[in-house]
């Protein structure tokens, strides 16, 4: 199951338990009495394997572009590049090799991606702080290994 998708199956799960806890008049005192001893952790994905699928989804914008002023034409590639930044997010969040100030910059150009990709579908005033920001990031890490 890919990445993408894995949260959507738990989230798909997690609602089918509690409709079938209610439908069966299961009491939330029950519900925990039954929960399961251990729960799935969530997979992970490496730092440098984050990176390398960042700066790939970067490359690809880079070859495929979007050149138009036209709103809604970028917006896939706006999607395409955000995705992989999320993952970077969240393999910075768990590497220790660095303490969180080492990141400070990266985790404040994913920010601005994120805020860009808030205005909605393509207004094209987001693709500066969505792309322009992904760029940045690219360069940034380029520059800032983590050994």
């Amino acid at each position: 199951m890919g990445r993408h998708t894995w949260g959507k199956a738990v989230a798909s799960a997690l609602l089918m338990a509690v409709t079938v806890a209610a439908v069966s008049g299961c009491s939330s005192a029950e519900a925990e009495d039954k929960k399961p001893a251990t729960t799935a952790a969530a997979p992970t994905v490496s730092l440098d394997e984050a990176t390398i699928d960042f700066q790939a989804a970067v490359d690809e914008y880079d070859t495929v572009g979007c050149e138009s002023t036209e709103p809604g034409t970028c917006w896939e590639q706006m999607q395409a590049v955000i995705e992989p930044a999320s993952t970077l997010r969240q393999a910075m969040n768990t590497d220790e090799s660095v303490g969180p100030e080492f990141w400070s910059e990266a985790y404040a150009l994913i920010d601005i991606m994120e805020e860009g990709m808030t205005v909605g579908e393509d207004q094209f005033t987001n693709r500066p702080k969505v792309l322009g920001s992904a760029h940045d990031l690219y360069d940034w890490l380029d520059e800032h290994p983590v050994q």
